[in-house]
């Protein structure tokens, strides 16, 4: 079973079919994306939540005009991005990219890590990697063929796999695609992101002092990003390994 699971997660390009078969098609991710941020940001609006003026948000703000540009460069989703900011006031230390390009950022991820704009540009072109190489729609493809798989498994076995046959199994899809291919589209999201700060002129050696700053955090209350972007030694580790390539890049652009 556990091969079985594994082999659903070795085609990024596969999965990302199968979430066209079933409805995820890149148009209908973000059109959904884009209603909900609309609601996000009226909701914000409504509740005074939506900062559009401090300090924070400039610091945002400057970071996403900087990086929107290479962003569009990375784009190979057939799909234009229509990017938009929000800056929600709120303690959370947190901040995504939706399908499309709608950008969200927690003011406490700034303000609680006491965030560079160029750690905030790490952030940033870390979740616009994300975005841009639809990782979400290839967790939904690789999530089908899991939910797939382990329905076969059940179903073959029948009534005689028990309680802890079915575990066993929801145990494998769990390590089989979820874990790794998640860990595996961080990775991809960190290189990517890296490579376009660089790119942006701001120095990529930011994104390890980023990941250190979150690191600490230890996943304690209040850190929302932590509970799907591992911080831990083997993390930055890797990011210093891609390191001399987004330097090179960013020395090439006039950095030092």
């Amino acid at each position: 079973m556990l091969s079985l699971c594994a082999a659903t997660a070795i085609s990024i390009s596969g999965c990302s079919t199968i979430a066209d078969m079933a409805g995820a098609d890149s148009a209908t991710l973000n059109l959904n994306a884009t209603q909900g941020f609309n609601k996000t940001v009226q909701e914000a609006r409504l509740n005074k939540t939506l900062d559009t003026t401090s300090a924070t948000y400039k610091k945002v703000n400057a970071a996403f005009i900087r990086l929107k540009p290479f962003a569009d460069q990375m784009n190979q989703t057939g799909q234009r991005f229509d990017w938009q900011l929000a800056v929600l006031k709120s303690d959370e230390i947190n901040a995504y990219v939706a399908p499309g390009g709608k950008v969200v950022f927690y003011t406490g991820i700034v303000n609680r890590l006491n965030l560079s704009e160029a750690e905030v540009a790490a952030v940033m072109g870390h979740e616009m990697t994300h975005a841009l190489e639809e990782h979400s729609k290839q967790k939904l493809g690789a999530q089908a063929l899991t939910n797939l798989a382990v329905g076969i498994g059940k179903s073959y076995a029948g009534s005689q796999i028990g309680e802890l046959g079915n575990a066993a199994l929801d145990l494998g899809s769990q390590v089989g695609v979820g874990l790794p291919y998640s860990r595996s589209l961080e990775s991809r999201a960190d290189e990517g992101g890296l490579m376009m700060m660089a790119k942006a002129g701001y120095n990529p050696q930011a994104a390890i002092s980023l990941w250190e700053k979150m690191a600490k955090q230890g996943g304690g209350k209040g850190s929302a990003l932590l509970s799907t972007h591992p911080s831990d030694v083997n993390r930055i580790n890797a990011m210093k390994k891609n390191l001399p390539a987004a330097m090179a890049v960013y020395t090439a652009r006039g950095g030092r």
